[in-house]
Protein backbone atom coordinates (compact mmCIF):
# COMPACT_ATOMS: atom_id res chain seq x y z
CA UNK A 1 0.00 0.00 0.00
CA UNK A 2 1.45 3.43 -1.32
CA UNK A 3 1.02 6.64 0.88
CA UNK A 4 1.73 9.84 -0.93
CA UNK A 5 5.15 11.40 -0.41
CA UNK A 6 5.34 14.18 -2.17
CA UNK A 7 8.04 17.19 -2.03
CA UNK A 8 6.64 20.26 -0.70
CA UNK A 9 6.46 22.61 2.55
CA UNK A 10 3.68 21.49 5.55
CA UNK A 11 0.37 21.12 7.10
CA UNK A 12 -3.20 19.68 8.77
CA UNK A 13 -6.46 18.36 8.97
CA UNK A 14 -9.96 18.37 7.39
CA UNK A 15 -10.32 22.27 6.94
CA UNK A 16 -14.07 22.81 6.40
CA UNK A 17 -14.89 19.65 8.24
CA UNK A 18 -13.43 21.08 11.08
CA UNK A 19 -14.65 24.08 11.03
CA UNK A 20 -18.19 23.03 10.68
CA UNK A 21 -17.61 20.79 13.84
CA UNK A 22 -16.39 22.99 16.13
CA UNK A 23 -17.64 26.75 15.28
CA UNK A 24 -20.73 26.05 17.70
CA UNK A 25 -18.97 24.51 20.19
CA UNK A 26 -16.13 27.09 20.22
CA UNK A 27 -18.57 29.63 21.26
CA UNK A 28 -19.54 27.97 24.38
CA UNK A 29 -15.95 27.07 24.69
CA UNK A 30 -14.64 30.74 23.75
CA UNK A 31 -17.25 32.10 26.55
CA UNK A 32 -15.44 29.70 29.17
CA UNK A 33 -12.14 31.10 28.79
CA UNK A 34 -13.28 34.57 29.12
CA UNK A 35 -14.08 33.34 32.73
CA UNK A 36 -11.34 31.44 33.10
CA UNK A 37 -8.58 33.82 33.58
CA UNK A 38 -8.06 33.27 36.92
CA UNK A 39 -5.93 30.75 38.62
CA UNK A 40 -8.48 28.00 38.86
CA UNK A 41 -9.86 25.10 37.43
CA UNK A 42 -12.84 24.60 34.90
CA UNK A 43 -13.71 21.73 33.52
CA UNK A 44 -16.63 21.08 30.45
CA UNK A 45 -17.39 17.65 29.09
CA UNK A 46 -20.19 16.49 26.20
CA UNK A 47 -20.44 14.89 23.08
CA UNK A 48 -20.96 16.07 19.57
CA UNK A 49 -23.09 14.32 16.85
CA UNK A 50 -21.92 15.06 13.09
CA UNK A 51 -22.70 14.18 9.92
CA UNK A 52 -19.57 15.40 7.27
CA UNK A 53 -17.68 14.13 3.97
CA UNK A 54 -16.42 10.77 4.65
CA UNK A 55 -12.60 12.28 3.06
CA UNK A 56 -11.98 15.89 1.62
CA UNK A 57 -13.84 15.73 -1.51
CA UNK A 58 -16.25 12.95 -0.70
CA UNK A 59 -19.50 12.56 -2.57
CA UNK A 60 -20.50 10.09 0.30
CA UNK A 61 -21.35 11.21 4.19
CA UNK A 62 -20.38 9.52 7.27
CA UNK A 63 -21.85 10.31 10.89
CA UNK A 64 -19.36 10.23 13.70
CA UNK A 65 -19.25 11.37 17.62
CA UNK A 66 -17.10 13.25 18.86
CA UNK A 67 -16.63 14.00 22.51
CA UNK A 68 -16.20 17.38 23.85
CA UNK A 69 -14.28 17.48 27.07
CA UNK A 70 -12.45 20.65 27.83
CA UNK A 71 -10.14 21.30 31.17
CA UNK A 72 -8.80 25.12 31.66
CA UNK A 73 -6.68 26.29 34.17
CA UNK A 74 -6.21 30.13 33.70
CA UNK A 75 -4.56 30.83 30.33
CA UNK A 76 -3.76 27.13 29.85
CA UNK A 77 -6.12 24.53 28.04
CA UNK A 78 -6.52 20.80 27.85
CA UNK A 79 -8.98 18.47 25.54
CA UNK A 80 -10.78 20.92 23.04
CA UNK A 81 -9.27 23.59 21.62
CA UNK A 82 -10.96 26.75 20.93
CA UNK A 83 -9.92 27.92 17.43
CA UNK A 84 -7.17 26.41 16.82
CA UNK A 85 -7.95 23.96 13.93
CA UNK A 86 -8.23 20.37 15.52
CA UNK A 87 -10.42 18.76 18.21
CA UNK A 88 -7.83 17.83 20.82
CA UNK A 89 -4.58 18.77 22.06
CA UNK A 90 -3.06 21.61 24.71
CA UNK A 91 -2.45 25.48 24.54
CA UNK A 92 -1.71 28.53 26.25
CA UNK A 93 -3.45 31.71 25.54
CA UNK A 94 -0.60 34.11 25.18
CA UNK A 95 -3.62 37.01 24.97
CA UNK A 96 -6.78 36.69 26.69
CA UNK A 97 -8.99 39.89 27.05
CA UNK A 98 -12.83 41.14 26.26
CA UNK A 99 -11.65 41.52 23.05
CA UNK A 100 -7.98 39.83 21.75
CA UNK A 101 -7.18 36.19 22.37
CA UNK A 102 -3.95 35.14 20.97
CA UNK A 103 -2.38 31.45 21.80
CA UNK A 104 -0.48 28.51 20.47
CA UNK A 105 -1.47 25.11 20.99
CA UNK A 106 -0.21 21.16 19.79
CA UNK A 107 -2.71 18.37 19.14
CA UNK A 108 -3.96 16.27 16.68
CA UNK A 109 -7.00 14.85 14.89
CA UNK A 110 -8.96 11.84 16.42
CA UNK A 111 -9.41 9.85 13.44
CA UNK A 112 -7.31 9.14 10.02
CA UNK A 113 -8.56 11.95 7.72
CA UNK A 114 -8.80 9.05 4.92
CA UNK A 115 -8.41 5.72 4.50
CA UNK A 116 -7.94 3.49 1.14
CA UNK A 117 -11.19 2.14 1.56
CA UNK A 118 -12.65 5.43 1.17
CA UNK A 119 -13.18 4.83 -2.17
CA UNK A 120 -13.07 2.76 -4.90
CA UNK A 121 -10.02 5.18 -6.72
CA UNK A 122 -8.12 4.97 -3.43
CA UNK A 123 -7.87 1.61 -3.03
CA UNK A 124 -3.90 0.46 -2.75
CA UNK A 125 -2.53 4.05 -1.91
CA UNK A 126 -2.66 3.38 1.66
CA UNK A 127 -4.17 5.43 4.22
CA UNK A 128 -3.64 9.35 5.11
CA UNK A 129 -2.86 8.72 8.73
CA UNK A 130 -3.34 10.61 11.93
CA UNK A 131 -0.31 13.43 12.89
CA UNK A 132 0.45 15.66 15.24
CA UNK A 133 -0.14 19.10 14.43
CA UNK A 134 0.63 22.83 15.77
CA UNK A 135 -1.46 25.37 15.80
CA UNK A 136 -1.21 29.40 16.03
CA UNK A 137 -3.87 31.34 16.63
CA UNK A 138 -6.02 34.60 17.41
CA UNK A 139 -9.64 35.98 17.47
CA UNK A 140 -10.91 39.48 17.87
CA UNK A 141 -14.53 40.40 19.22
CA UNK A 142 -16.13 43.56 19.43
CA UNK A 143 -19.70 43.33 20.38
CA UNK A 144 -21.42 40.91 18.07
CA UNK A 145 -18.72 40.23 15.44
CA UNK A 146 -16.22 38.18 15.96
CA UNK A 147 -12.73 37.54 13.59
CA UNK A 148 -11.00 34.62 14.14
CA UNK A 149 -7.86 32.52 12.54
CA UNK A 150 -5.53 29.48 12.81
CA UNK A 151 -2.83 28.83 11.10
CA UNK A 152 -1.39 25.10 11.58
CA UNK A 153 0.61 22.62 10.44
CA UNK A 154 1.96 19.06 10.36
CA UNK A 155 4.56 19.02 12.92
CA UNK A 156 4.35 15.05 12.57
CA UNK A 157 5.92 14.90 9.25
CA UNK A 158 2.97 13.19 7.58
CA UNK A 159 3.17 15.31 4.42
CA UNK A 160 0.01 17.04 5.50
CA UNK A 161 1.36 20.28 5.04
CA UNK A 162 0.10 23.66 6.50
CA UNK A 163 -3.16 25.50 6.15
CA UNK A 164 -4.52 29.18 7.29
CA UNK A 165 -8.41 29.44 7.69
CA UNK A 166 -10.16 32.82 8.63
CA UNK A 167 -13.52 33.05 9.48
CA UNK A 168 -15.85 35.58 10.43
CA UNK A 169 -18.94 35.30 12.55
CA UNK A 170 -21.65 37.56 13.27
CA UNK A 171 -23.53 36.64 16.58
CA UNK A 172 -27.35 37.80 17.80
CA UNK A 173 -28.59 37.28 21.19
CA UNK A 174 -32.18 36.56 21.24
CA UNK A 175 -32.68 35.75 24.82
CA UNK A 176 -30.56 34.56 27.90
CA UNK A 177 -30.42 31.55 26.68
CA UNK A 178 -30.99 31.60 23.22
CA UNK A 179 -27.52 32.92 20.43
CA UNK A 180 -27.27 32.31 16.84
CA UNK A 181 -24.54 32.97 14.56
CA UNK A 182 -23.64 33.05 11.19
CA UNK A 183 -20.66 33.84 8.76
CA UNK A 184 -18.83 33.03 5.82
CA UNK A 185 -14.54 32.00 6.11
CA UNK A 186 -11.54 31.04 3.83
CA UNK A 187 -9.45 28.41 3.83
CA UNK A 188 -5.36 28.50 2.19
CA UNK A 189 -3.75 25.42 2.05
CA UNK A 190 0.05 24.94 0.75
CA UNK A 191 1.36 22.56 -1.97
CA UNK A 192 2.05 19.56 0.26
CA UNK A 193 -1.46 19.77 1.87
CA UNK A 194 -3.03 19.82 -1.58
CA UNK A 195 -0.85 17.11 -3.08
CA UNK A 196 -1.33 14.55 0.20
CA UNK A 197 -5.09 14.81 -0.30
CA UNK A 198 -5.99 15.84 -3.46
CA UNK A 199 -3.39 15.17 -6.04
CA UNK A 200 -1.88 11.62 -7.22
CA UNK A 201 1.76 10.82 -7.85
CA UNK A 202 3.05 8.35 -10.71
CA UNK A 203 2.64 5.34 -8.48
CA UNK A 204 -0.89 5.97 -7.35
CA UNK A 205 -1.53 6.92 -10.83
CA UNK A 206 -0.83 2.86 -12.03
CA UNK A 207 -2.32 1.81 -9.23
CA UNK A 208 -5.45 3.21 -9.99
CA UNK A 209 -4.99 3.61 -13.78
CA UNK A 210 -5.74 7.20 -13.83
CA UNK A 211 -3.39 10.15 -14.98
CA UNK A 212 -1.20 11.74 -12.57
CA UNK A 213 -2.19 14.90 -10.78
CA UNK A 214 -0.41 17.60 -9.46
CA UNK A 215 -2.11 19.63 -7.21
CA UNK A 216 -0.28 22.98 -6.22
CA UNK A 217 -1.38 25.48 -3.28
CA UNK A 218 -3.67 28.32 -3.42
CA UNK A 219 -7.02 29.02 -2.11
CA UNK A 220 -8.43 25.16 -1.18
CA UNK A 221 -12.23 25.95 0.07
CA UNK A 222 -14.47 29.10 0.59
CA UNK A 223 -17.75 27.98 3.29
CA UNK A 224 -20.45 29.10 5.18
CA UNK A 225 -21.44 28.60 8.71
CA UNK A 226 -24.36 28.79 10.74
CA UNK A 227 -25.48 27.98 14.24
CA UNK A 228 -27.44 28.05 17.62
CA UNK A 229 -26.64 27.05 21.16
CA UNK A 230 -29.32 27.35 23.80
CA UNK A 231 -28.25 27.02 27.21
CA UNK A 232 -30.45 24.88 29.14
CA UNK A 233 -29.39 25.68 32.63
CA UNK A 234 -26.03 27.16 34.56
CA UNK A 235 -24.38 24.24 33.70
CA UNK A 236 -26.16 22.56 30.54
CA UNK A 237 -25.99 23.71 26.56
CA UNK A 238 -27.40 22.47 23.86
CA UNK A 239 -26.39 23.19 20.21
CA UNK A 240 -26.21 22.60 16.39
CA UNK A 241 -23.98 24.14 13.94
CA UNK A 242 -24.58 23.58 9.32
CA UNK A 243 -21.35 24.36 7.21
CA UNK A 244 -21.33 24.43 3.49
CA UNK A 245 -17.93 24.44 1.83
CA UNK A 246 -16.78 25.09 -1.46
CA UNK A 247 -13.53 23.62 -2.93
CA UNK A 248 -11.83 25.75 -4.70
CA UNK A 249 -8.29 25.43 -7.64
CA UNK A 250 -6.60 22.34 -7.71
CA UNK A 251 -8.53 20.85 -5.08
CA UNK A 252 -11.78 21.38 -7.19
CA UNK A 253 -10.13 20.10 -10.02
CA UNK A 254 -8.67 16.58 -8.75
CA UNK A 255 -9.92 13.30 -9.91
CA UNK A 256 -9.90 12.64 -6.23
CA UNK A 257 -12.72 14.77 -6.02
CA UNK A 258 -16.11 13.12 -6.27
CA UNK A 259 -18.34 16.81 -5.10
CA UNK A 260 -16.50 20.04 -4.86
CA UNK A 261 -19.58 21.21 -2.38
CA UNK A 262 -19.17 19.94 1.17
CA UNK A 263 -21.82 19.71 4.03
CA UNK A 264 -21.72 19.22 7.18
CA UNK A 265 -24.06 19.28 10.16
CA UNK A 266 -24.40 18.28 13.26
CA UNK A 267 -25.77 18.48 17.39
CA UNK A 268 -24.33 18.51 20.45
CA UNK A 269 -24.62 19.09 24.65
CA UNK A 270 -22.17 19.65 26.98
CA UNK A 271 -21.89 20.19 30.60
CA UNK A 272 -19.33 22.32 32.73
CA UNK A 273 -19.05 21.92 36.32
Amino acid sequence: MIHSRPIGTHLVLLAATLAAMLTTHDAIAQARLDQASDDSWRFSAGLGVFNRPRYPGSGDAQTVAVPLVTANYGRYFIGGTPGAGFPFGVGFNLVQDDAWRFGVALGAELTKPRKESDAPILRGWGDIPETALGSVFASYTHDWLTVRGFLVSDIGGNDQGTRIAVDVEGRYVVNERLVLSAGPGVTWANGKYTQTFYGINAQQSLIAGVAPYRAGGGLNTLRFSVGAQYQLSAQWGVGASVAVAWLQGDAEGSPITEDRTQTTYGVFASYRF
